[in-house]
């Protein structure tokens, strides 16, 4: 393995949905292989190769994912065997596998939706592993999930934002209040303030920990209220980022979503964090693209009101934030980040930070 030239960064990356677990992809090429793993070392696996195109920068890197989520196969798992949901956690246990072929496959499988599988149908197997796994340890679900990381031989640590069960309620534009983030997301009505309940769920040592040592805090990408305010309501977790001395840097969404970032330029999605969090500073960059995006997908996405995010640097600074621009999109069937360019522009930013106060 050749030697980094850089220094072994600590990264906390915070968020949830599939905007996390892209940025996971593309951080996990930088981190350093973990010299304890027991076995003959493998050969010719993706493992091997993961720091031989790039440095290996990352000397740990830790997932705190939200546990909201109460549709689909999470939100049955957790209705019918009172466990935190697990999707979302599946997706970064999957995304930060060493090997992602037949293990993470069968991990990501979904049974299919039809009467031949009755009470599996529409479940993923990762869903069903994590829940059994919670089983086995009493119900400590984050407990289950470190054991499922280490079945996988996941390259960082996930936490889920809290161990707590915990729902969210929205207070929407015409004063109406919707509870649940499978209700939330349904809504025509447009987000004002997000609640969790119980509001006093207390977030993991381990996390909090995580975030005290971090070189680099990422928020972000993801739906602005149901992915990413949800972890900041937990108490402690804004408090922690606020107080840390890394580098804290939002990732901005491409595109805005209905109900929840309609509307919103890149600045007023930092206020509405901000808000959520008394007002506390949590970042000193943000990643915003500003690359042009194809026509074709442009009116795809115009068919459901959404559009790109705008660009409205000058706004970001005045917020005490820095803006970092580049092309970070990714097109395909949707839009996805660019998460090897994310990833690369994250990692370069501590030594922007130290340039700047060197300076």
């Amino acid at each position: 393995m050749p030697v980094s030239p850089h220094p072994q960064l600590r990264v906390v990356a915070i968020g949830g949905g599939t905007g996390l677990s892209t940025l996971l992809r593309g951080l996990k090429r930088y981190v350093q292989v973990n010299e304890r793993r027991t076995g003959p070392p493998r050969t010719g696996s993706a493992a091997d190769e993961m720091c031989e195109t790039t440095p290996c920068r990352i000397a740990d890197l830790a997932a705190l994912v939200t546990v909201t989520d109460d549709g689909g196969s999470s939100g049955r798992l957790r209705e019918d065997l009172n466990i935190l949901p697990p999707g979302d956690v599946r997706n970064c246990v999957a995304a930060l596998s060493e090997d992602e072929r037949l293990l993470t496959k069968l991990f990501q499988y979904r049974f299919p939706t039809n009467a031949d599988t009755n009470g599996l149908s529409g479940h993923s197997f990762g869903n069903l592993f994590l829940a059994a796994l919670t089983a086995i340890h009493g119900g400590d679900f984050a407990q289950a999930v470190q054991m499922s990381s280490q079945i996988l031989a996941a390259r960082g640590t996930i936490y889920p934002a809290t161990n707590s069960n915990v729902t969210i309620s929205a207070l929407m534009e015409n004063g109406s209040i919707v509870h649940g983030e499978t209700n939330i997301t349904a809504s025509r009505h447009n987000i004002t303030e997000l609640m969790l309940k119980p509001a006093d769920a207390k977030p993991l040592p381990e996390a909090l920990d995580a975030l005290a040592k971090a070189d680099i805090i990422s928020l972000g990408p993801g739906s602005l209220y149901t992915s990413l305010i949800t972890n900041l309501l937990v108490e402690g977790i804004p408090q922690a980022i606020a107080a840390s001395r890394a580098t804290r840097v939002y990732i901005c969404n491409l595109m805005t979503q209905a109900n929840e970032s309609l509307g919103l330029t890149a600045s007023e999605h930092i206020k509405r964090i901000q808000s959520h969090c008394k007002g506390e500073r949590l970042f000193d960059y943000a990643l915003v693209n500003t690359a042009p995006i194809s026509p074709t997908l442009l009116q795809k996405y115009a068919r459901e009101g959404q559009q790109p995010i705008e660009a409205d640097l000058d706004r970001i600074r005045e917020l005490g934030v820095t803006p970092v621009t580049g092309n970070f999109v990714h097109e395909g069937d949707v839009l996805r980040h660019d998460y090897d360019r994310v990833a690369e522009a994250l990692l370069d930013l501590p030594r922007r930070t130290a340039g700047a106060a060197a300076a």
